[in-house]
C-alpha cells in the first residue's frame, strides 16, 4: 500500500482545484506529455459529470484520478496522474485500481503517452488495450501544402458567433456519435473553449450551403498551442454531418485549417485520430501527417 488516502468529490474547492493543476503542470513538465486531457483539466473549475479522486498524504495532494460516467452504450473513462514527486509508491495504481471499481463493467483509463510507468500499471493490474489514439504530426514547411480549391456547391466560411453554435452542436453530435467524448459535447464545452486564451473565430472553419449558409454541412475547429516552445498548431476537431459525407469536406476543411496555420507562420501541427479510423488515417496521411506519439486505453479482462 502506498499509504495515500484516497478521497472522492463532486467538485473541487478553487483551493483543491488549483493544487491539482499544480500536480498537473509538474507531471506534464516531467514526462513531455500532459497526463490528462483538456476536457479533464477544464472540468476541474466548471460543472461538469466528471468525478474527482484525490490521492492525499498529509498535506499533499500526491496523485489525481479524473472520471467520467459511462452513459448509453460509452464506458466511463478515467484519466490519472501522479506527482512525481510521490512516485515508485504505488500511487499510480491504486488509483486506476479505485477509478475502475467506481467507473462499474468496461470502464477505460487513459495511459497518455503509454509511458513505461503506465504499462507496468497495466500489467500489474491485468488490464487490456481497449483503444488507441494517435497523434499524427506534418511540418507546416514541407512538403508543400495542396491548393486549396472549393467546389462551387460549398460555401466555405469562419464561425459567425454563438448563432452557430446550435448547429456546430447537432454535426458534432452526429458526427462522434460513436465517440465516447466528443459526441457527447453540450452548450457549455462550446463555450469553454470560445472563453479559452486560445480561441480565434477566424480559426474555426464552417462548411455550408451557399443557399441556407446557416445550415452547417461541416467545420474544422484548429488551435494554437502558444504555451508550446515554438508553437504550434492543432487540426482540433473536424466533424462532417454524416448527411454530407462523400462530398470531400473532411479534406477540404483540413486543408483549409491547415493554410491558416501555416499562415500564423507556425512550423508544424498535430492532431488525434483514432487508429481504427481507418478514412480519417488515410486522408491525413495523404495530407502528410505521420505517428508521433500513441495514448493507450486500457480496460479490465
Amino acid at each position: 500500500m502506498s499509504g495515500a488516502a484516497l478521497q472522492w468529490s463532486e467538485r473541487l474547492s478553487d483551493e483543491v482545484a488549483a493544487r491539482v493543476q499544480d500536480l498537473l503542470e509538474r507531471a506534464s513538465a516531467e514526462d513531455g506529455v500532459a497526463p490528462v486531457s483538456e476536457q479533464a483539466v477544464l472540468s476541474l473549475t466548471a460543472d461538469a459529470a466528471a468525478r474527482h479522486l484525490l490521492a492525499l498524504r498529509a498535506d499533499n495532494v500526491t496523485g489525481y484520478a479524473n472520471l467520467v460516467p459511462g452513459h448509453d452504450e460509452h464506458p466511463a473513462m478515467a484519466e490519472v496522474a501522479v506527482d512525481p514527486r510521490f512516485r515508485g509508491q504505488g500511487i499510480g495504481a491504486e488509483l486506476v485500481a479505485a477509478a475502475l471499481a467506481a467507473g462499474g463493467p468496461g470502464t477505460r483509463v487513459w495511459a497518455h503517452g503509454d509511458r513505461p510507468a503506465a504499462k507496468a500499471v497495466a500489467a500489474r493490474l491485468g488490464l487490456r488495450t481497449a483503444r488507441e489514439l494517435w497523434q499524427m504530426r506534418r511540418s507546416l514547411a514541407t512538403p508543400e501544402l495542396p491548393e486549396l480549391a472549393v467546389p462551387e456547391d460549398i460555401l466555405l466560411r469562419t464561425y459567425g458567433g454563438p448563432a452557430d453554435d446550435a448547429e456546430l452542436l447537432r454535426v458534432n453530435g452526429a458526427a462522434f456519435a460513436w465517440h465516447p467524448e466528443q459526441g457527447a459535447w453540450t452548450e457549455s464545452d462550446i463555450a469553454a473553449r470560445r472563453e479559452s486564451a486560445w480561441f480565434d473565430p477566424n480559426g474555426l472553419f464552417i462548411a455550408a450551403d451557399p443557399a441556407d449558409p446557416a445550415r452547417i454541412l461541416g467545420f474544422h475547429w484548429t488551435k494554437v498551442h502558444l504555451d508550446e516552445q515554438p508553437p504550434i498548431g492543432e487540426v482540433y476537431v473536424v466533424g462532417i454531418d454524416p448527411a454530407a459525407q462523400g462530398r470531400g469536406l473532411g479534406r477540404l476543411l483540413t486543408l483549409a485549417g491547415l493554410h491558416y496555420l501555416r499562415d500564423r507562420e507556425l512550423g508544424a501541427v498535430l492532431l488525434y485520430t483514432e487508429a481504427d479510423n481507418k478514412a480519417a488515417v488515410n486522408t491525413y496521411t495523404k495530407l502528410g501527417f505521420s505517428p508521433a506519439h500513441i495514448d493507450v486505453a486500457y480496460a479490465a479482462e
